[in-house]
């Protein structure tokens, strides 16, 4: 029996390219089911959504931000017994045919979480300054904290079995920025991470919530801080 895949897709005001999003993944995973959760869009996001047949969307009734919304989706398939759940932006730098790249290794490998990473090998990619000192900051935190090599631990792009589904869904077990310090964590708990080489595209439309000067530099202070804490709390404990 082939198992049960559901794309998750937060989106904010992603007018521009939800819809081209969701036609590739159809073209490229056709046995995956598709959830958008839309949060709180303001342009025409779900008139987008709409105009793509085999689609299902949820609408957050205020603005949730990306973590919760990833959380609400990845209830969203615990409640309806989904193995896998893949994990894609909606601004379509994610491209269908490397998230089916990273379900194919989640199930051969036998993996718990599969993260689609721009750094393993030399993609071409072009991360802005900040995204590159974050990567490099918490990639050299997992190593020492974790003993393992973690080249993008930032990736959006990421495949989740049902071990982990179960685990996300929980209260309080998705924290609001679900990278390296959730990674540590994970590893921590013995969940097997692996990491796959993908391509990924520049984003060309829409606002990132990284983007300026604020908003990178606090989020890796919270990060930062998000790991130290983790680390800590799981220091001297024995894990299953």
């Amino acid at each position: 029996m082939k198992a049960r895949t559901i794309v998750v897709i937060p989106a904010h005001n992603e007018a521009e390219t939800i819809e081209t999003v969701i036609s590739d993944i159809k073209k490229e995973i056709k046995t995956a089911d598709i959830l958008v959760i839309n949060d709180c869009s303001t342009d025409r996001t779900e008139a987008r959504i709409r105009c793509v047949k085999g689609c299902t969307y949820i609408n957050n009734v205020h603005n949730m931000g990306y973590a919760m919304s990833v959380q609400t989706g990845i209830k969203y398939a615990k409640e309806n017994n989904y193995d896998y759940v893949i994990q894609m932006d909606a601004d379509g730098q994610h491209l269908s045919s490397e998230a089916k790249k990273c379900l194919d290794a989640a199930i051969e490998k036998n993996a718990d979480i599969v993260l689609g990473s721009r750094f393993k090998k030399n993609t071409g990619y072009k991360s802005p300054f900040f995204r590159r000192a974050g990567t490099s900051l918490f990639e050299s935190l997992i190593r020492i904290f974790c003993h393992k090599t973690i080249k993008d631990p930032l990736t959006g792009l990421q495949v989740l079995n049902r071990r982990v589904i179960e685990y996300y869904s929980e209260s309080g077990a998705y924290p609001e920025y679900p990278d390296a310090g959730l990674i540590i964590e994970m590893l921590m708990k013995k969940y097997k991470i692996i990491e796959v080489p993908v391509k990924m595209k520049q984003r060309k439309n829409g606002t990132s919530m990284h983007d300026g000067f604020f908003s990178p530099v606090g989020y890796m202070i919270k990060q930062l801080y998000s790991c130290v804490i983790i680390f800590i709390k799981f220091v001297g404990r024995r894990y299953e």
